[in-house]
């Protein structure tokens, strides 16, 4: 049997006190130990008159002295006189119990309490109740001044009896509350949901929209029997940009050539926003998809914006290595383009260093005939893509045309530098 070493009560050493506990309940074998009313009195003390850190290690001795310890802890929860910390570290404790009597007490903490902190932990601490705290989240959803918390804590609780309640305040007046409640039903495989999502893409408030627009892209499985793409062009040009961002990334998620089509659609007009562009580019380069590729081609002929080819031909360099060939032949179409933007050396760089990424052979004599241009930057962008290419094909051929008598003087010049810093 374990006993109790009174002397610390009568030293009343907050450390020492602490030290004892731990090493009784968290280090030794707890079921051992007997007289734990009399533990449970020394850490409530500790927990009390503690400082932080020391009250953060006595919840973990509390927790393993088990049920006794939930009335005292809830009657420091109730207890509005008491510090503001001690009843936040009292609902933290209770959080790790699972028992209707605490339940209520948060519950009623919820609803009467002032300190917005507590609240929020009360809440959190709630959530974990699971389905316990359903019910009690349920009766907050009826006032309004804990609609929202509620809301947000039933979106912590992953269970499908939480949906009727949610669904109950989708159209609510308060914007946050229908956002909070639309990002919790999103994630949720239920028939409910799918005509609320739909339908709060045409919300009059932009969180809302742009929530609901997020939260289709986890339903590709339904993409074709709800029409998503359909119903997801016209955010790709709503008035909130983040409306269109969200919309954009939905519809990479979702996949598929309906999709690529939308994007590229987007990236082509002349009202797009640059920024916009910019995250279309990477949204058809992260499809990863011949259909996504050919589009970003596609652009790189119709689009006149330096900032547009800065943001295709790099993209081009990162694809998977399935679509390293195709990538590479539209890099090497381009290159031949009487493009205006094929003149801006920093165009010309970047697909140089995109090709080597690639690494594909048919790309080695394009690149060594690069070599014979005046610009020493362009020459070096080029000497690296080059040894990044398959390395004994790349040194045979510039040997080959080093021999070769009619080679012009700057492309023997350039292929000459190539070999010497090979």
């Amino acid at each position: 049997m374990i006993n109790i070493n009174q002397s610390l009560v009568e030293t009343s050493n907050v450390s020492s006190t602490l030290q004892y506990l731990q090493e009784l309940l968290l280090e030794a074998d707890s079921t051992q130990v007997h007289n734990r009313e009399d533990l449970l009195k020394l850490a409530l003390w500790v927990l009390e008159v503690g400082d932080f850190q020391q009250r953060w290690e006595i919840t973990k001795v509390l927790i393993v002295l088990g049920d006794i310890a939930i009335a005292p802890l809830v009657d420091i929860l109730k207890a509005e006189a008491a510090d503001a910390e001690l009843r936040w570290y009292a609902a933290r404790t209770l959080a790790e119990f699972h028992h209707q009597d605490i339940v209520v007490a948060l519950g009623e903490l919820l609803i009467s309490d002032v300190n917005d902190e507590l609240k929020t932990i009360a809440a959190t601490a709630l959530s974990k109740m699971g389905n316990l705290a359903i019910a009690t989240f349920c009766e907050l959803l009826t006032q309004e001044e804990t609609r929202l918390l509620a809301v947000q804590s039933l979106s912590q609780i992953r269970d499908p009896h939480t949906i009727a309640p949610l669904l109950s305040v989708v159209n609510d007046p308060k914007v946050a509350v229908r956002a909070a409640a639309i990002a919790a039903l999103s994630s949720f495989h239920d028939s409910r949901v799918y005509s609320v999502l739909l339908t709060a893409l045409d919300d009059v408030a932009t969180s809302v929209r742009s929530t609901a627009v997020l939260g289709l892209g986890f339903r590709r499985d339904l993409k074709d029997k709800l029409d998503l793409v359909t119903h997801l062009q016209p955010s790709l040009y709503d008035v909130s940009l983040e409306v269109c961002r969200a919309a954009i990334l939905t519809l990479s998620q979702l996949g598929g050539d309906a999709a690529a089509l939308s994007l590229f659609q987007v990236l082509v007009s002349p009202y797009t926003p640059v920024t916009l562009q910019i995250e279309v580019i990477h949204a058809l380069s992260s499809m990863g998809t011949p259909g996504s590729l050919a589009y970003l081609q596609q652009a790189l002929k119709q689009s006149s914006s330096e900032i547009v080819w800065e943001e295709i031909v790099p993209s081009l360099g990162r694809v998977q290595q399935q679509l390293a060939t195709q990538a590479t032949e539209i890099l090497l179409e381009i290159l031949h383009l009487s493009h205006p933007n094929m003149k801006i050396t920093n165009i010309r760089c970047a697909i140089a260093l995109s090709l080597g990424q690639l690494g594909q052979v048919q790309a080695i004599e394009p690149l060594i005939s690069l070599l014979a241009e005046p610009d020493l930057r362009l020459k070096l962008y080029v000497i690296a893509a080059l040894k990044k290419l398959p390395g004994d094909v790349t040194y045979k051929k510039l040997q080959e045309l080093a021999n070769n008598p009619k080679l012009t003087p700057n492309l023997r010049q350039g292929i000459e530098l190539t070999l010497i810093e090979w």
